[in-house]
């Protein structure tokens, strides 16, 4: 991740969530030569996409709590305090969707929904 992604309102990171990630990785690296390293995470392994070396979003099966969604690919927006982004969603006709929490090592984050019903994520990173 470069730094202009790490600015407050920046995409951050984009994050495929699927029920089969062996096929997803096939199709995304025939058709755009994507390569991958897998990374355990607890419960789990999350798989980095890469494009000349450099992550530039991620691969994961469904979490327990995700299952029988449709698989989708999700924005998170760089916020400089997502606990202030949550109180702001509310205020301006928006919904909060999963609540702000930590992922360990990474940062914090929530699920939103702008007025129109469309969905994203809003992310705090941690700062290395």
């Amino acid at each position: 991740m470069d730094n202009s992604s790490m600015k407050h309102g920046a995409f951050g990171w984009f994050e495929l969530m699927t029920t089969d990630v062996e096929g997803a990785k096939t199709f995304y690296k025939n058709l755009f030569g994507w390569e991958y390293e897998t990374v355990p995470i607890p419960g789990s392994e999350y798989t980095m996409v890469k494009v000349d070396g450099v992550a530039v979003a991620g691969i994961m099966g469904q979490p327990d709590e995700c299952k029988g969604m449709n698989p989708s690919w999700d924005i998170y927006i760089t916020v400089n305090d997502v606990d202030a982004t949550v109180k702001s969603i509310t205020e301006l006709g928006g919904k909060i969707l999963r609540p702000a929490f930590d992922i360990p090592g990474v940062g914090r984050f929530c699920v939103l929904q702008d007025p129109q019903g469309a969905e994203l994520m809003a992310m705090t990173y941690l700062e290395k």
